[in-house]
């Protein structure tokens, strides 16, 4: 193996001069930023629709939401990230135990989130006959909760990785488990944060 070639894979456990972060985690916010300019462009055409007139004001017939099914939604998500950074901070701590158990409450707080999501809210309008094509408001509804589904979903695949499969890295390398660990809590706030802009945007304003 060349120099060159050598040299392009250090820093995956310590930090890089230029970027002051180890490369998993500039990866990671990379990666994040594109999905800030995902978000950026749906939340920004919801607004745009909205100042328009497309759609009328929350809690009209044609745009009903329920708040309580909301609000324990985010407080559920609200739960999970703080679970997330416990399971992160055992794995720190050198108490794998700790950081598993976090990491199956965090899996199942996931879950739980998208069980109420779509039994008591998709399930049910769909019963009620309301569906994306139904009005441009439920068209972006369900886009957007829809798409933030997806990123539950993949956080949860991600998660039970670790817990299973994933989680061999820990005896061979704990430090880079760690830092895996550390990354995917990164995916999982910037999720929630997602959902704490989705909850006022289309339950409550």
């Amino acid at each position: 193996m060349s120099t060159a070639s050598a040299e392009a894979l250090p820093h995956t456990l310590t930090p890089h001069p230029v970027t002051g972060m180890y490369n998993g985690k500039f990866g990671l916010w990379l990666f994040l930023a594109s999905e800030i300019m995902l978000f950026g462009a749906l939340f920004s055409s919801y607004v745009l629709l909205r100042v328009n007139g497309a759609f009328p004001h929350h809690g009209t017939p044609e745009n009903s939401l329920s708040v309580p099914i909301g609000t324990l939604n985010t407080m559920i998500l609200i739960t999970s990230s703080v679970t997330m950074v416990l399971a992160w901070a055992s794995f720190k701590l050198n108490k794998p135990g700790k950081g598993r158990l976090f990491l199956l409450l965090t899996m199942l707080l996931a879950m739980t989130f998208l069980v109420i999501k779509i039994i008591f809210e998709y399930r049910h309008k769909y019963h009620m006959g309301i569906r994306p094509d139904t009005s441009t408001f439920y068209a972006i509804y369900y886009c957007m909760t829809g798409l933030h589904g997806l990123h539950i979903l993949g956080g949860i695949i991600v998660i039970g990785y670790f817990l299973l499969p994933g989680f061999g890295l820990w005896k061979k390398n704990p430090e880079q488990f760690t830092n895996r660990i550390e990354c995917t809590g990164l995916y999982w706030h910037f999720v929630d944060l997602v959902w704490i802009f989705l909850f006022p945007v289309f339950y409550l304003l």
